[in-house]
């Protein structure tokens, strides 16, 4: 009998453990909210474009044009305008001074070079918003330091100058060194090759609009490689790159659509090569 009541008690008592289990679970299970699912967005199957709107994937949309790329790098694609191609005949042709007389810099082992005295080389042709490439060399053997080595600039539309300038271990200012916006904006890096190597630029420029009144409604833009290096990123000009003094901000003047490109003359024998250029819309 005793026995009996044994097992009968410790029936009872794993039955209250069993019990006790249960509750403090249910008292530690979290409780179930029920939340409303959020209706998915419906898929966008449109897209809005310079060409009109189109669905997404639609074979019917305008193609890119097929161009075929240079056989090398920095070598000018198909639908390029070469400006000059390492001939005295592409320099007669395409380059003048700022009057439209023969230019004064000369010819030498394929290159343009920089006269002292001779003033800017400018291309006949003009041109708004555009891709650019040059090379360009400034002098191996070193003479001077800061603005005064291996000086020179680009500018497109005859306005807006991209510094050229020897700043290989050449401490300056740092909006006038190689690769800067001239007294605007700092390159982002200083990759310049050492004297005398060849360098280049790439450079996306979209010009700058004016309304009828010289106002400036729309500021240019650059994105600029120096020697495959990004040294600027879709920069905004905030005004004009003119020399005034040494701490003074030149702003806008109104431009036409379209200007020459020009190479600068400062005194210092630079040498450029490669030019060419291709159209860009506004």
């Amino acid at each position: 009998m005793r026995t009996m009541l044994l097992v009968a008690s410790a029936i009872a008592l794993l039955g209250i453990v069993a019990g006790c289990a249960t509750q403090d679970a249910a008292k530690t299970e979290p409780a179930k909210v029920e939340t409303a699912q959020a209706e998915p967005k419906p898929l966008t199957q449109y897209v809005d474009t310079p060409t009109g709107r189109w669905m997404v994937h639609d074979e019917q949309r305008p193609a890119p044009n097929i161009i075929t790329p240079g056989n090398e790098c920095g070598a000018a694609p198909s639908d390029a305008i070469v400006l000059f191609d390492g001939t005295e005949t592409s320099m007669t042709a395409n380059w003048t001074d700022t009057k439209g007389n023969p230019t004064k810099w000369v010819f030498r082992d394929g290159s343009m070079e920089s006269v002292e005295k001779a003033g800017y080389i400018q291309s006949k042709q003009q041109f708004g918003s555009c891709q650019l490439h040059l090379e360009f060399a400034t002098p191996a053997t070193v003479k001077g330091n800061s603005q005064g080595r291996g000086n020179s600039g680009v500018f497109l539309q005859g306005e807006y100058e991209i510094q050229v300038l020897d700043s290989y271990e050449n401490k300056t200012y740092p909006d006038g060194q190689c690769a800067a916006l001239y007294g605007r904006s700092v390159p982002l890096a200083n990759a310049c090759r050492k004297p005398g190597e060849w360098q280049s630029y790439d450079i996306i420029y979209h010009r700058a609009m004016f309304d009828k009144d010289g106002k400036v409604v729309q500021k240019p833009t650059f994105t600029i490689f120096q020697n495959g290096v990004l040294v600027q990123d879709h920069v905004t000009l905030e005004g004009g790159t003119q020399w005034i003094n040494a701490h003074a901000v030149s702003d806008f003047r109104p431009l036409p659509d379209k200007g020459p490109i020009q190479f600068q003359d400062h005194g210092n024998p630079v040498r450029y090569r490669n030019v060419w250029v291709r159209e860009l819309k506004d």
